[in-house]
């Protein structure tokens, strides 16, 4: 185990070992000269040269980091056990810190066997210092061992075990920032789409009906000058209802035409400034009782009767266009048919961004948005019909949609 890796408790747990080993080693060298022994002085310092062997250790970032420094460590350390079991029995009780050690730094096979034979010499040399053999000899460094085993292999499979959570936790962290960085992402490209559609449904019809009025203009001039600065003047209000829906936009408000009336003036007016503009006559249409909108609702058959008329002017070559509003108790339809050239539904053109394409594919998104369904009918030469339908009772999440 890396240096680094180390928890508070396993530093504890090494300064527990360094005391034990202080200790063991104190008390042997202690006892040799308390006991007036012939080769006191040989224990004490037998002791001392354990005591650097074993300090050497900490102090050396291989022991920790390679197997074969930790190994030579552990067979110099183990040499100087020896030599000091031959001199006292007291040298028995080292044994039990170098069990910790052997199972610690050696492999996961090695450091059993290691175990095992340093359980044999302490056995024999303990034996040998009593001059006889009995089970009682074998049970203390052998129970010792056993002890050592357990506690290592159980402190072994915790570590294993927390690691496990620690990297279940760095994956679930990581994952929480995949899903934080998805859903960032779906949100700006969901605002995308929203700003893609009002600036195709307000922006972007108003700047295309202001060209055809000044295309009209130019054709006008200067044969008759009256008709020019009709087309200009309305050109001119296109361009300051546009600003004002530029403005709007921005402020995140209902679109200027929703102001002071209702969504059936909103459409009577867009009819009326239709005709005005362009060479199409338009008529709307209310049918049934009405009822009052939620503003979501209001400001989505508001752009998609904006984006249908401007679809109309600009490719229907139409000379009559019907808007219908109907009230039909749980829902609302908005209905909007021409007498213009029609398309092909099977062959619609892509979205082209010189030339728009967005129309169909927002009215849609709109409808949708708010759980209703867009239907349109059409077939060259017979015109289009395109009708919307919302329910009045949305589902909540959507009620803030526009």
């Amino acid at each position: 185990m890396n240096a680094a890796a180390l928890t508070p408790t396993s530093r504890v747990l090494d300064w527990c070992l360094h005391l034990l080993v202080a200790g063991l080693l104190a008390l042997a060298g202690g006892r040799a000269v308390a006991d007036g022994r012939a080769q006191a002085g040989l224990v004490v310092a037998v002791s001392a040269v354990c005591a650097l062997i074993y300090a050497a250790g900490p102090l050396l970032p291989r022991i920790r980091t390679s197997r074969r420094a930790a190994a030579g460590w552990l067979a110099a350390l183990s040499a100087a056990w020896l030599v000091l079991m031959a001199l006292t029995p007291d040298g028995v009780w080292v044994a039990f810190p170098l069990y910790f050690l052997q199972l610690h730094l050696l492999p996961r096979r090695a450091g059993p066997a290691a175990v095992a034979v340093t359980t044999l010499a302490a056995i024999t040399a303990f034996a040998a210092h009593q001059g006889s053999f009995s089970p009682a000899i074998a049970l203390g460094p052998a129970l010792g061992a056993a002890v050592a085993v357990a506690v290592v292999w159980g402190y072994q499979a915790l570590y294993r075990e927390s690691e496990h959570r620690r990297r279940l936790i760095d994956e679930l962290t990581a994952t929480r920032a995949d899903l934080a960085q998805a859903q960032h992402t779906a949100g700006v490209l969901s605002e995308r789409e929203r700003l893609a559609r009002e600036i195709h449904d307000t922006l972007a019809q108003g700047l295309s009906s202001i060209q055809l009025l000044l295309r009209a203009a130019g054709r006008a001039l200067p044969d008759t000058a009256v008709n020019a600065a009709r087309y200009v003047e309305q050109a001119r209000q296109a361009a300051a209802d546009n600003l004002a829906e530029a403005r709007r936009f921005v402020a995140g408000h209902t679109p200027p035409a929703l102001d002071d009336t209702t969504l059936a003036g909103a459409l009577e007016r867009l009819c009326a400034g239709t005709s005005a503009r362009h060479q199409i006559t338009a008529h709307f249409r209310p049918t049934g009782e009405p009822v009052p909108l939620p503003t979501a609702h209001e400001v989505a058959l508001l752009r998609i009767a904006q984006a249908a008329l401007s679809n109309t002017v600009r490719h229907a070559h139409a000379a009559t266009v019907e808007v219908t509003l109907s009230y039909l108790g749980d829902h609302i339809a908005l209905d909007v048919v021409d007498d213009g050239t029609g398309f092909d539904l099977d062959h619609l053109p892509g979205r082209d961004p010189e030339r728009g394409g967005f129309g169909l594919a927002a009215m849609r998104a709109r409808t949708q948005a708010l759980g209703g369904a867009l239907t349109i009918e059409s077939a060259p030469g017979q015109g289009t019909a395109l009708a919307a339908q919302l329910p009045l009772d949305p589902p909540a999440e959507t009620e803030g949609h526009s």
